[in-house]
């Protein structure tokens, strides 16, 4: 009765809204459960339950054939004379990698402000490490330093703090070695305390692209082949060089230390500076092969491109520098590796035994997490006094902390709204234009451009061809009214296996269709769908998850930083993840032409997956045409845009606009048909005037060779005009 009564009280269209609802909601997991009928994997293969992580677990695994062939050659080393050699090796490659550096210019160290504090003083310093590019800084100098004597200075590197040096944790480091008597010079780091270089002005904070400011202008930094690790390094060496202008520096008695991020460039500056004498990284230390098993590569900063490939560890750094002294300060529970710590060790010791100088290196270790420790601090302050001769008590005293007001370096707290600063996506964007102009150049000789063109997006790209064809392995069918669904894997490139659907028509018309999409092989693959709108036109369709989507990705996972992971993973080896899927590609067209009576292939991929088609198909004639929908007009948009789609990282190749661009590929398809639809720069803007230039680059090679009719370049369309493009393209 209360039922009824209820029901006759309720308001009608909230009751339809409800059904509408539940029926939305019955029908959202209907369809959720078709798409994974066609899972070839998923809840089949226990062999492959791993499959999601396939990617990551492909590219670790050429670093640690790498890192096994180095550790073989380390092995070897018995004699000074061959660690010198070895130190030769990797003072000359870090650099190579590491670089290179511009010249030096004017710093135009300005002091801004000074602080009078009880025992010490502050200048606040700004400095241009690069023209216009500043470094907020602060020069900590204690009481009671001696008229014309010099002192020894500790550099300070801040880690991923968003107040730089500021925070609690460092100042009370800074403060503590001032009051031993050290001057201490702490910067910041470009993203973090005053340089933060996505500044919100209205609430003075960052934007947080991708959790971390580094990485975000840190992948464009590497498509033009350079790096934010090389930015961050020379604001370190330029604080060297600051430092000596100063009369109250001893340059004989220059230390550097920081934590976490700050042991990063605490290690990598030192590495490289000899002026550098002492080194305290702190929970940074690792080897790469720990790194890779457990954390994985962190922000941008962190991943030098092909270190590893080119056969350096994080070891090496601390090889490079021998027999100067350094302490590795650690803690047990860090999330860089304790057993990779304790491995670097036992092989940096070796080195120093060699020189007969043993007590000049040391491991320090407290039992917590990623953290500072008062035992850590004060291992790290007597090795300063020792090193650096200043004895005295290493004991942690307590600080009083200086206030917001005190320790701010600029007027407004921050360089973007106090001085026109540079910014390493400004710097960054500079070098794209340069090598956009000299790419341009390049296009004027259509006879030699072209099978350069090829030949750097091979090497650059990491593409191998590939070795054997592949036999394919059936795990399921499903017969439709006039077609049928094959489910298949076969062995990639490495130990993972690509799973594909091949759906083929019952009135074959001999050709076949190479179907790419980000969300995998299911994507339009269901009644209705696009897939289905070729097979009725009799194409084999072969729709495959491509490493890093479908079963083989990390589906709702995928995020920025899972993007971030993956790519950063494979710039260390010096591939990309769009040539391993290219080659893969190729494999998944071996397959297709072997059984299936296929006389010609054509391409389709949509958004992402564009740029792994238009790899394959430069390096494959085989594809004889190509649709592009939606594709990433240009690596260049993406150097240029301050705001890029993170969606796009996996197609970046690093160093890629030093030789290559993606519109360069698409001009080597002619005089094969090529359909390009919706086209967008790293923004997603399709009206931009960058990708009429880039569209030009492909309609000026179609003029030139005479194929102008086989060329359609064609605006953003909606999904339901596309059949009627897809269909004057199979004409």
């Amino acid at each position: 009765m209360k039922r009824k009564r209820f029901l006759s009280q309720c308001n009608m269209p909230f009751l339809f809204m409800v059904l509408a609802l539940l029926a939305y909601r019955t029908a959202v997991a209907q369809h959720k459960l078709n798409k994974n009928q066609y899972d070839v994997l998923t809840g089949k293969w226990l062999h492959f339950s791993d499959a999601p992580n396939s990617l990551y677990q492909h590219l670790s695994a050429q670093s640690y054939e790498y890192l096994t062939e180095r550790s073989g050659k380390i092995a070897t080393l018995t004699t000074l004379a061959d660690w010198k050699e070895w130190q030769r090796f990797v003072r000359e490659t870090l650099l190579d990698i590491m670089g290179p550096f511009p010249e030096k210019t004017p710093l135009n160290a300005k002091i801004v402000k000074v602080i009078e504090k009880d025992g010490y003083k502050v200048e606040h310093i700004v400095y241009e490490s690069r023209p216009k590019f500043y470094v907020t800084s602060s020069l900590f100098i204690p009481d009671g330093l001696k008229r014309g004597a010099k002192a020894p200075v500790v550099i300070y590197c801040s880690g991923h703090s968003a107040t730089g040096y500021r925070s609690e944790t460092y100042q009370h480091v800074i403060l503590n070695l001032v009051k031993k008597g050290f001057i201490v010079f702490a910067f910041d780091p470009v993203g973090q305390g005053e340089r933060l270089e996505y500044n919100d002005p209205k609430t003075g904070k960052s934007i947080a692209l991708l959790t971390e400011e580094h990485s975000y202008s840190g992948a464009q930094a590497f498509i033009t082949g350079a790096s934010q690790a090389s930015y961050m390094i020379w604001d370190g060496i330029r604080a060297v060089d600051y430092l000596l202008t100063r009369k109250e520096i001893d340059s004989e008695r220059i230390g550097m230390t920081g934590r976490s991020g700050g042991g990063t460039q605490s290690a990598y500056i030192a590495a490289i500076d000899p002026r550098i004498y002492a080194v305290a990284p702190e929970n940074y230390l690792t080897t790469f092969t720990r790194l890779l098993q457990t954390k994985g590569p962190q922000d941008a900063e962190q991943n030098l491109f092909n270190v590893v490939q080119r056969g350096i560890d994080q070891p090496d750094f601390l090889l490079a520098r021998a027999p100067k002294p350094a302490l590795m300060i650690t803690t047990s529970r860090d999330i860089f590796s304790i057993q990779g710590s304790k491995e670097s060790t036992k092989e940096v010791s070796r080195i120093y035994k060699a020189y007969d100088k043993p007590e000049n290196f040391s491991m320090v270790t407290d039992d917590t997490v990623h953290a500072s420790t008062r035992k850590n601090r004060e291992a790290m302050y007597a090795f300063f006094q020792k090193h650096l001769n200043n004895p005295g008590s290493a004991k942690d005293e307590e600080v009083i902390l200086l206030s917001d007001e005190e320790i701010q370096v600029t007027k407004t707290g921050q360089l973007s709204t106090s001085l026109e600063s540079e910014t390493v996506f400004s710097l960054n964007r500079t070098i794209g234009e340069q090598l956009e102009a000299k790419l341009q150049s390049s296009r004027n000789n259509l006879g030699a451009h072209p099978p350069k063109v090829l030949d750097a997006a091979k090497k650059l790209s990491g593409y191998r061809e590939p070795a054997e064809e592949q036999e394919p392995v059936l795990t399921g069918r499903f017969q439709k009214a006039d077609y049928v669904v094959e489910q298949y894997f076969i062995k990639g490139e490495g130990a993972y296996v690509i799973p594909y659907l091949l759906m083929k028509p019952a009135h074959p018309n001999r050709k076949a269709l190479l179907y790419l999409h980000p969300s995998g092989k299911s994507a339009e693959a269901f009644p209705g769908e696009e897939i289905e709108w070729f097979v009725r036109k009799g194409f084999t369709v072969l729709a495959p998850d491509m490493l890093g989507t479908g079963e083989i990705g990390q589906g709702s996972a995928q995020s920025p930083r899972t993007y971030l992971l993956n790519w950063f993973a494979s710039t260390l080896i010096a591939r990309s993840i769009v040539g391993v899927q290219a080659g893969d590609v190729a494999r998944l067209l071996a397959v297709l032409k072997e059984d299936n009576d296929i006389d010609e292939v054509y391409g389709l991929a949509h958004k992402e997956m564009t740029s792994v088609l238009l790899h394959a198909a430069a390096f494959n004639k085989e594809i004889t045409r190509i649709a592009l929908i939606e594709p990433l007009s240009s690596y260049r948009s993406i150097v240029m845009n301050r705001f890029y789609q993170p969606r796009f990282i996996h197609s970046f190749v690093p160093g890629a606009l030093k030789a290559y661009d993606l519109p360069d590929l698409a001009a080597s398809l002619a005089p094969r048909k090529l359909m390009v639809v919706g086209m967008i720069d790293g923004a997603g803007n399709s009206n931009f005037s960058g990708v009429e230039t880039d569209q030009l680059v492909i309609r000026t090679a179609y003029t030139e060779g005479k194929a102008e009719d086989n060329l359609v370049i064609i605006p953003q369309q909606s999904a339901e005009t596309l059949p009627d493009f897809y269909e004057a393209w199979i004409k």
